[in-house]
């Protein structure tokens, strides 16, 4: 399996890989009878569940639609962007906006599973002694406080520890699991789909709302697809079929076979597959285990909030490159924190991880269905696939994802309604971001003044030049910034060269060196310079300017000055209400984003700021926005 490979088994595979703990005996707790049939019927939904959602849809199917080896549902959005013009003008903007939607949703599971996931393992203090039960919740906390904590030491280092005990984890659930099948082998029989056809039948209504606990076996997937940049596809896919996914069949199945042999009714059926000398043991694990579940959401929602932030779609915020070798190992310190506080507020909350049970999977089997959408549109216009075969494998994984997607809108009142509601606030939120940007750079663009106008002006007026290169900053497409205006008509006079440098984010994860660079030169020792970078790239510019040097830009990276428009926004009283409230908001998050010497790397004692005063106007086109 190779050391990515068991990486990815301590990133990647830990929620989905402890689903065990709680997924059966949420299944069995609608008021279902534990009769051989039943735990059949949902034996049999939960291997079909794996095998066609995992095994097929995501590890054959949706891991491939890589945008040059980063996942994740805003990848796959740049992946179709240079196609949207296909589905004429209406689809490009649904696009983003059910791609965002997907990304809030993503987000909210890493609030969830950590929550769940540890909570459930801690309660198995109280099978093995019930008078330690007030200590589940102090203890839960405690555990997530720890996980948080360790987060700024990035994936690899995390993967290096997790991996080998995931494997340990993995490998003792195929071990108990094995021992009830021995003992109880006719419960292989529920491999036969006849069996859970036969369940939903017989149960009528009450089989949908058990088709929502029957989710909880696959809460991973999204998540996984958005760690595939950590490791790669091929390590993911060895570690699933070489280990998670037997152990994962073996352990559900091991717990049926204990329920149907079982002379008195099974309340926490994974922790009593284990013997009672390694009930304390296997509590332990499963704490660890959780633990490191909590990992693969956590990675995944740092490597979404850079693509997005790349992307322009949340403010900025520092982003932490935590491995030199490999790319999409990083850390996001606000986010971290923003996670934890939620997490320990949501299980002190609900208290238990059945109440918690009640708003896990509304997220996630609402991102599946997006994601899916967006897999035929990639098999259409990406891979060039016949209309008939992608209408008919997507379509196959919709009846599916709907299916899910049902039942498990019937906890919407009783928990999920959070989750969408938190989920709404973040959707709000990045919609007003990416708005706002297309607001304010369609103001600054009418303060811009045509370089041609510009040269006529500094070759009329004689305008003083300085030794030294001055650097403005300036978004794709514009003549002379405002900021240098604002210089020049306090200063009167200009560096010797002056570049007027456009950062370009680009819908691939990486740009090759050969295309970072584009170098311009203009007249009057003007340059535009143009640097490129990828949505899972994080931008430094001085390292772009010695490039720039080497590359035959006449300058010294040590001897230039950053000019960097400070722009303080105005929201005029006139403006309609809605506008007026969303202006408000962008203003906010403008003012609390990362500061553009900080998110670029510029050096503090080679910046100078230079303040503007923009008054809010009527908004402008969002693919604005989406070329800043």
């Amino acid at each position: 399996m190779g050391l990515l490979g068991l990486g990815a088994l301590g990133v990647v595979y830990g929620d989905i890989g402890t689903s065990p703990i709680y997924a059966l005996r949420e299944c069995l707790a609608h008021g279902v009878a534990a009769t051989h049939d039943n735990v059949l019927g949902v034996l049999s939904l939960i291997f079909w569940t794996l095998t066609i959602l995992i095994s097929i849809e995501y590890q054959m199917v949706v891991l491939r639609a890589d945008n040059r080896g980063e996942g994740g549902i805003l990848a796959l959005l740049a992946l179709l962007r240079p196609s949207r013009h296909r589905g004429g003008a209406w689809l490009g903007p649904l696009l983003q906006k059910m791609a965002v939607l997907g990304a809030a949703l993503v987000l909210c599971d890493g609030v969830l599973t950590p929550a769940i996931s540890v909570l459930s393992a801690v309660e198995g203090l109280e099978v093995a002694a019930p008078q330690l039960a007030p200590l589940v919740l102090p203890i839960t906390v405690g555990i997530l406080l720890a996980l948080f904590r360790i987060q700024r030491g990035g994936t690899a280092r995390i993967g290096v520890w997790f991996g080998p005990i995931t494997a340990v984890w993995f490998v003792v659930m195929a071990v108990l699991g094995t021992v009830q099948i021995v003992r109880h082998p006719g419960v292989l029989a529920a491999i036969n789909p006849a069996y859970g056809a036969a369940f939903l039948y017989h149960e009528g209504w009450a089989a949908v709302r058990i088709l929502g606990s029957v989710f909880l076996v696959v809460t991973g997937a999204e998540a996984l697809y958005a760690d595939l940049g950590h490791f790669g596809r091929k390590p993911i896919q060895y570690a699933w079929f070489g280990l998670v996914f037997p152990a994962l069949l073996l352990c559900y199945f091991g717990q049926g076979a204990l329920i149907l042999s079982s002379p008195v009714p099974v309340t926490q059926p994974f922790f009593e597959l284990a013997p009672d000398w390694a009930l304390y043991p296997l509590i332990a694990l499963a704490t660890v285990a959780t633990v490191i579940a909590s990992q693969a959401v956590i990675s995944g929602a740092f490597s979404l909030t850079r693509q997005a932030i790349q992307m322009g779609v949340i403010p900025r915020v520092k982003v932490v490159q935590t491995s030199a070798v490999t790319g999409g190992q990083i850390y996001v310190p606000a986010l971290n924190t923003l996670l934890m506080l939620i997490t320990v507020a949501v299980v002190l909350a609900a208290g238990s991880s059945a109440a918690l049970a009640n708003a896990y999977g509304v997220a996630i089997s609402t991102t599946m269905i997006i994601t899916t959408g967006m897999l035929f549109l990639a098999m259409r216009w990406r891979w060039r696939l016949p209309l008939l075969f992608a209408a008919l494998w997507t379509g196959l994984f919709l009846i599916v994802d709907v299916s899910f997607f049902s039942a498990n809108m019937l906890r919407v009142p009783a928990g999920g309604w959070m989750v969408l509601a938190a989920a709404a606030v973040l959707y709000g939120m990045m919609s007003t971001w990416n708005w706002g940007r297309g607001n304010l750079i369609g103001m600054l663009r009418t303060e811009t003044m045509p370089l041609p106008t510009l040269f006529s002006r500094l070759a009329r007026e004689r305008v003083a030049r300085v030794p030294g290169t001055a650097v403005f900053m300036t978004a794709p497409k514009l003549g002379a910034p405002p900021a240098l205006q604002h210089h020049l008509r306090h200063a009167h006079a200009l560096h010797e060269r002056v570049i007027l440098l456009t950062v370009e984010n680009r819908d691939t994860p990486r740009v090759p060196p050969d295309e970072r660079l584009v170098v311009e030169p203009l007249e009057q020792g003007f340059y535009r310079l143009f640097v490129r970078y990828g949505f899972a790239e994080s931008p430094d510019l001085p390292r772009a300017m010695e490039a720039a040097s080497a590359h035959g830009l006449p300058v010294d990276p040590t001897d230039m000055t950053y000019f960097i428009g400070r722009e303080t926004l105005i929201v005029p009283p006139d403006m309609p209400w809605f506008d007026r409230v969303r202006e408000r908001l962008y203003v906010f998050m403008f003012r609390n984003a990362l500061r553009a010497t900080d998110f670029y790397r510029i050096p503090p004692r080679q910046a100078v700021e230079i303040g503007l005063w923009v008054e809010a106007a009527v908004p402008v086109r969002a693919r604005d926005a989406d070329r800043a």
